[in-house]
């Protein structure tokens, strides 16, 4: 759920009632910074025709050069470089010359300058944003004294020269002389001096994502701190990838503190920064940092008077709550929460009591416990207050107890028709994102993997309703990352790993090891890894995955370490953490994991031969994935009953089990399922012609011959050698059957040549499903 409080107020700050205009010390300046961009417009305006791509990049640039913070000589002609390489290279003359030259070279410059008055063809209308730029640039520049413009052109000679010497040599900018630059500045304002001292000298925001050795750089205007936090917030939110790295980010803000201790939203930005890298201690400060200083500044107070400050409270307790949510301390989230529910009470704030409500159910669902008649109420109640958005969350929050409870796909499907219906009505973006991403998760759940693709692919193909700002696609939420990992879990089951590995490489580059969903595709990618090694037979190299998936999810963890044991014979220890692993998810309702825990203590028992054993653990299972419409464990349920029924000397109700979930299988299962399915049925088929007349006996020993063809091209896919080992070896046998040496004879030397290959002695066939 999306931060409750997710706007960012760029009002002059408050400070006991004195409005200060400009809180980050100097309003407006000419720096060296501004020089270069000057020398840009001049050289886009006056040099030979730009190719008309190049101008338009270098046009959309204009804007961020001018509002953002200052950026190295270097940073800039990247900037630039990567828009137009010519027009880099002449404004880097320009600089050389005014750098290089003398005091003169810079006064010629700026008395060059195509302004409107100076030029009459000039592009730099008076109203434009160029116009004015160079306007106020101009008038500034204007207004120097004689030994403000040579410290002017001193600091344009280190900035210059910073670009061509050591990182950390040279400081960049004129941090303590940029007052004598000011518009509004005389030589003996002693008063402004003063305060831009004490402002100096006030205590840094101490962060543990701050880095020491970066160097101090100087107050930010209210214009370049607004778009700063705009910018950065949006890209947070949107693109994460494309923000400052956490550290970096940091000091920024720490910068900006240092100049106003005060300022509301930078506290704010420092706590989504320290969210990112999951860092409790740093986030619970800036977090109660944004709402005590909101309250000091009077940005809420003020405008409406004693409702503002509770408003503040409330909104800061509640936003308290989803942080502790965030991080698992349900106690105190819970806590919080019957604080914003008191305060927004006693306010008669309905809004803020949904939104409360709505956490409440959340706070409940991940707690364990059932919260479907809060989640109910919250939808109730929300729509009786118009707020579509929380309709919306309570309704996919319902859907998500259903599927989990076992309603069957038509009942989930039309609720999430409805929740579309709202979204599209009310562009809500990020929520169709969700719808999407979680009808996907449903029909894996159900087995349809077809459907499932269909609908990922509709999601990555979606173009959003959001505003796109800063040449961000919304494209770094959750939804995309859970639609990313089912398409990589998909691909892998059909044994296309060239392209799995290609989605998880998009994965690892769009959400960062640090990044709050990476666990996401971590997790992903560790169970591909553990099912193609065990799936190999390399039960080596799948021992250390089951380590690290548990760190992730520790249900995972315990399953596949199960498995692992399973393989190394070692069944003692095995139907243990088995034992234990289903009273656990019985007791969480966590139904998928129970029935894969039956098939696996089912695997077991056949292994000492307790196969009438294991039939009443199988019906069980098959009867509690019908109960909840599981189709992909049904099927494999009914293969491991069919095996079951085989191994007990039934083979013709083996078969006619087995052909009721060969369809779904072959329509929807992974490839492994589908080999392992055909070569039950060959067994089957083998089975049966045992008892049958010449005639017969060929006809059906042809199908098996057919039936394993088609196995060991399923098991080719995934090179399973383990597998195809054993196919050919009953192809060799068949083919011996029936007199056909040639193939008896290919087919035996193919099973030499695996089993020379893994030089280790898998399970039995008769054994092994």
């Amino acid at each position: 759920m999306a931060s409750v409080h997710e706007s960012l107020y760029f009002n002059p700050m408050m400070t006991n009632g004195v409005v200060h205009a400009n809180v980050f010390g100097i309003k407006d300046w000419v720096t060296p910074y501004k020089i270069s961009v000057l020398a840009l417009l001049y050289e886009m305006t006056t040099s030979k025709p730009i190719a008309l791509q190049e101008r338009r990049r270098l046009n959309k640039l204009i804007l961020p050069l001018q509002q953002g913070p200052d950026l190295t000589l270097d940073q800039f002609l990247k900037t630039v470089e990567e828009c137009c390489p010519q027009t880099a290279y002449a404004v880097k003359l320009r600089l050389h010359e005014m750098a290089d030259g003398e005091l003169k070279d810079m006064e010629y410059f700026f008395a060059t300058l195509p302004t409107p008055f100076s030029a009459i063809d000039s592009e730099a209308y008076k109203t434009s944003v160029v116009g004015l730029f160079m306007r106020h640039m101009l008038l500034a520049y204007n207004k120097l004294s004689f030994s403000q413009v040579y410290k002017l052109y001193k600091a344009l000679q280190q900035y210059y020269h910073s670009h061509y010497s050591q990182p950390g040599d040279v400081q960049v900018g004129l941090a303590a002389d940029d007052s004598d630059m000011d518009l509004t500045s005389t030589e003996d304002n002693v008063g402004e001096r003063m305060e831009k001292e004490e402002l100096d000298t006030a205590p840094l925001h101490e962060s543990e994502l701050r880095n020491e050795d970066a160097p101090s750089r100087g107050p930010l205007s209210q214009k370049q701190a607004e778009y700063f936090l705009a910018r950065q917030a949006y890209l947070l939110k949107n693109d994460e990838n494309k923000a400052l790295k956490p550290s970096a980010l940091q000091d920024e803000l720490n910068n900006m503190l240092k100049f106003n201790p005060d300022f509301a939203e930078a506290h704010y930005l420092s706590y989504l920064n320290s969210m990112r890298v999951q860092d409790i201690f740093i986030s619970t400060h800036s977090l109660l940092h944004y709402f005590d200083r909101l309250i000091l500044s009077g940005s809420e107070g003020k405008s409406n008077g004693d409702e503002g400050y509770g408003r503040s409270l409330r909104y800061a307790a509640l936003n308290l709550a989803a942080l502790h949510c965030r991080f698992g301390h349900y106690q105190q989230a819970d806590l919080a929460l019957q604080e914003a529910i008191r305060i927004a009470q006693e306010s008669n704030d309905h809004v803020c009591l949904q939104h409360c409500l709505s956490w409440l159910y959340t706070l409940e669902q991940m707690k364990g416990s059932d919260s479907s008649v809060l989640t109910e109420d919250s939808v109730k109640m929300a729509a009786h207050f118009c707020l579509p958005y929380l309709v919306s969350l309570g309704i996919q929050s319902l859907v998500q107890q259903g599927a989990v409870q076992g309603k069957t796909a038509h009942e989930l499907m039309d609720a999430l028709k409805d929740t579309d219906i709202l979204h599209w009505k009310h562009s809500l973006s990020e929520l169709i994102d969700i719808s999407l991403a979680q009808t996907t998760s449903i029909w894996r759940m159900y087995g349809k993997s077809t459907m499932a693709q269909q609908q990922a692919q509709l999601l990555l193909n979606m173009n959003s309703l959001e505003q796109v700002n800063f040449g961000v696609q919304q494209n770094n939420t959750e939804a995309f990352a859970v639609a990313l990992c089912h398409l990589a879990e998909l691909h892998a089951e059909q044994g296309l790993y060239g392209a799995v590995s290609e989605v998880l490489k998009h994965l690892k580059e769009q959400f960062p090891p640090h990044t709050q969903h990476a666990k996401l595709w971590m997790l992903c990618d560790l169970k591909i890894q553990f099912d193609r090694a065990m799936n190999d037979g390399k039960y080596h190299l799948a021992e250390p995955h089951v380590t690290a998936i548990a760190a992730l999810n520790k249900t995972e963890g315990l399953y596949r370490k199960a498995q692992v044991l399973k393989a190394l014979n070692r069944t003692t220890e095995a139907y243990s953490i088995l034992q234990r692993l289903q009273l656990y998810c019985e007791k969480t309702k966590y139904t998928e994991m129970i029935i894969r825990v039956m098939l696996v203590t089912a695997e077991l028992h056949w292994e000492s031969s307790g196969f009438a054993t294991a039939l009443p653990l199988l019906l069980q299972a098959l009867a509690l994935a019908r109960q909840h419409h599981l189709q992909a464990l049904a099927s494999e349920t009914i293969l491991h009953l069919a095996f079951t029924q085989l191994m007990l000397g039934v083979p013709e109700q083996a078969l006619g089990v087995l052909h009721e979930a060969m369809e779904p299988i072959l329509a929807h299962g992974a490839v492994m399922d589908k080999g392992r399915a055909l070569l039950l049925a060959a067994r089957c088929q083998m089975a049966m012609a045992g008892t049958r007349s010449n005639g017969q006996r060929h006809a059906a020993l042809g199908l098996a011959v057919q039936s394993l063809g088609e196995a060991a091209a399923y098991f080719s896919m995934l090179d399973c050698k383990e597998r195809l080992r054993d196919v050919h070896y009953l192809q060799a046998r068949l083919h011996h059957t029936l007199g056909q040496t040639p193939q008896r004879n290919k087919c035996a030397m193919l099973f030499r040549l695996l089993d020379q290959e893994l030089q280790a002695p898998g399970a039995a066939v008769a054994m092994r499903l």
